[in-house]
């Protein structure tokens, strides 16, 4: 872990058990090598929160028009980040994100597609379970709670106070169903994980 990454996760570690009492659990259940972290989105504070919870530095796709600012892009980039087309066949995308994968990277990314609008988990993607399976990786669910009603979308220009809990599953291998199959497998453990958020530590390096 490059030290300016590990002083980034201590200092959103910090500012996230004092602002909004985070707590990660089953940050066990990621597997040794590439991995896939699929979540629901609540909030732009979602990717930064995960990264806080784990011992590895994590990369996630972003969504190209992020990058249309040379300082931000540069920095999201730095960060990990890298550039997907959510609205065409990104066909160079999926290739840095196996690539990543295959290296044994930890890639995060959020099968709804965009943050919910009313804090519900909705449908899943098509593609999170042909991602994985090209790449040869596992998928773990994350669930995310409470960031939403901390910064909802079309809420006000800055976060506020309240409790944000982080829950890692166990880890999902691609069925043979394909690509919808996985994602309804998908949505189902990132659900089930509501029943594991309460008593939850915050995340072990």
């Amino acid at each position: 872990m490059r030290w300016w990454w590990f002083l980034c996760r201590a200092l959103i570690r910090i500012g996230g058990a004092a602002l909004w009492q985070l707590r990660c659990s089953g940050v066990e259940n990621l597997p040794r090598g590439g991995v896939l972290l699929a979540a629901n989105h609540q909030s732009y504070l979602d990717p930064p929160l995960v990264a806080a919870c784990l011992p590895r530095e994590m990369h996630f796709m972003a969504r190209k028009s992020l990058f249309r600012n040379p300082v931000f892009g540069a920095l999201i980039a730095r960060c990990n980040a890298f550039a997907i087309d959510r609205d065409a066949a990104d066909v160079k995308g999926v290739r840095e994100a196996i690539a990543r994968l295959k290296a044994g990277a930890v890639l995060l990314v959020f099968p709804e597609g965009t943050r919910t609008r009313n804090g519900s988990i909705g449908p899943m993607k098509a593609g999170v379970g042909l991602l994985a399976g090209r790449a040869g990786v596992p998928i773990v669910p994350v669930l995310i709670d409470g960031a939403y009603r901390v910064w909802p979308k079309g809420g006000p220009p800055l976060p506020g106070l309240g409790r944000i809990r982080i829950v890692f599953g166990k880890p999902l291998v691609p069925g043979p169903g394909g690509e919808t199959e996985s994602g309804d497998r998908l949505r189902e453990a990132i659900l089930s994980l509501k029943g594991e958020r309460n008593g939850c530590r915050t995340g072990s390096s």
